[in-house]
């Protein structure tokens, strides 16, 4: 490979990689991962948090017929309750993708529990690891809702 300073060796990915990001606030890290991997596939999956029952809803799902991808890296700013992202990774495996990578900005302990013992063949990413939900079900210290800061929907 030729660098902007010499030629370099280097490794080339060759897996087909697919973004996921969880709607709405999986959009802020899916623009950095493109930048990284510019020949990603992005699909998008759209859940929402029911506030009285703290369980996922899905809302919005365009997956094509098939994956045409060796593996995805499904991201979200946050993992609380880990509901949003286990429903997720059952509608991919669901779907037939086999191989999957949780990449998320911090967590809460009982989130981790949740997805490791619901999908314990998907290895999960994190910056931090916070201290616990409060009993709202928002991670403490954590940034609160991830998609109203980002898109200013308080």
């Amino acid at each position: 490979m030729k660098t902007p300073l010499s030629d370099c060796r280097c490794e080339l990915i060759w897996e087909r990689i697919g973004v996921i990001p969880i709607l709405r606030a999986g959009l802020g890290m899916a623009d950095a991962i493109i930048q990284m991997l510019p020949k990603v596939t992005i699909w998008h999956l759209g859940l929402y948090r029911d506030h009285t029952t703290h369980e996922p809803i899905t809302y919005y799902n365009k997956l094509p017929e098939q994956p045409a991808i060796d593996v995805g890296f499904v991201v979200d700013p946050m993992l609380a309750t880990g509901g949003s992202i286990v429903a997720v990774l059952d509608i991919l495996k669901k779907w037939g993708l086999q191989k999957i990578k949780f990449l998320a900005l911090i967590a809460a302990p009982e989130g981790v529990e949740r997805l490791q013992k619901a999908h314990p063949d998907v290895p999960i990413y994190l910056a931090a690891l916070d201290s616990h939900l409060n009993e709202n079900k928002y991670i403490v210290p954590g940034l609160g809702d991830a998609g109203d800061r980002q898109f200013g929907t308080y």
